[in-house]
């Protein structure tokens, strides 16, 4: 089968090497135009576009959905994996077998841009991957495979997305024998939908008020981007990593106790682990801390 994978993000390479050891023919990878990136705002390719390059396969970099029409032409199939542009009903009839994609959920539930991140916020037990075909829906189309596995409740994104990418190597596979074979996808059911919105800057910031668990899992689920912050000494302070506790302290207030630093929600408190403060590299919370001289009267807000 003549397949080509549209994709951005490093989670699509444990696919891409496994379709590279197949019987498959890979004729090249389809992935974003290169971007301004860091702090200097250099031009940088995507990581799928380094892979093909460091593996000998085609790159293109079509910059709009006509220009992806055109280079699909020729191709059986295309697999979608976090590529980043929504893709027309009439590009993707193109391809013979049309496009499928690997999402990072069991659908229907977590239909959407961040699915992964969804999941550890609402405390989801159990997680997966999803292998269906595209329509002109959000992630409605019928499916193809599935996988699932349970979903560590200390997990982040950044975990859970290398967890997920390995998983989807099977269901992909699988699905590309089913479709050789003839057989058609499961249509998606509506029952148990849910939306899994893009998250923003904003929706990071922590309400110390909530419970220690609801923190933590934000906290878990915007790690590493764009991350979960608060405000201490009226400059924002990101919070990377945070492990329950049995202390008690008022919501928000910090405690230095036990060469650890904790602080308040509106149940037990959480240990602070890892944090960023403005302007500096990440570091231990306990260094931070021992840094910037806590005192009984500091909160964060």
């Amino acid at each position: 089968m003549r397949i080509a994978v549209a994709a951005t993000p490093a989670v699509a390479i444990p696919t891409l090497n496994a379709l590279l050891q197949s019987e498959h023919e890979l004729i090249y990878v389809i992935t974003r135009p290169d971007a301004p990136a860091g702090r200097g705002q250099t031009m940088q390719s995507s990581p799928v576009a380094q892979w093909g390059e460091s593996n000998g396969v085609k790159v293109l970099k079509p910059d709009s959905t006509t220009s992806l029409g055109e280079v699909v032409m020729d191709l059986d199939l295309v697999i979608t994996i976090g590529y980043g542009t929504l893709i027309p009903l009439s590009v993707l009839q193109i391809p013979r077998y049309g496009f499928i994609n690997l999402h990072f959920s069991l659908l229907p539930r977590w239909r959407g841009a961040a699915p992964v991140q969804r999941a550890i916020e609402a405390g989801d037990g159990v997680t997966g991957v999803t292998v269906f075909a595209l329509d002109a829906g959000m992630d409605t189309g019928p499916v193809y495979a599935c996988a699932q596995i349970a979903l560590d409740p200390d997990a982040t994104s950044a975990q859970l997305f290398e967890v997920l990418a390995e998983l989807g190597i099977a269901p992909v596979l699988e699905t590309l024998e089913l479709i050789a074979s003839g057989q058609s996808p499961v249509a998606q059911s509506n029952e148990g939908a849910t939306r899994a919105y893009k998250l923003s800057k904003e929706e990071g910031k922590i309400s110390w008020s909530s419970s220690a668990n609801e923190i933590k899992r934000k906290i878990n689920a915007f790690n590493p981007s764009p991350g979960a912050w608060s405000s201490f000494r009226g400059q924002v302070i990101k919070i990377n990593r945070v492990i329950s506790s049995s202390e008690k302290v008022p919501a928000g207030a910090l405690l230095l106790a036990n060469k650890s630093i904790y602080i308040g929600t509106s149940t037990q408190a959480l240990e602070l682990i890892e944090v960023t403060p403005a302007g500096k590299a990440a570091m231990p919370a306990t260094s931070w801390a021992n840094g910037a001289r806590i005192t009984s009267d500091d909160v964060m807000l």
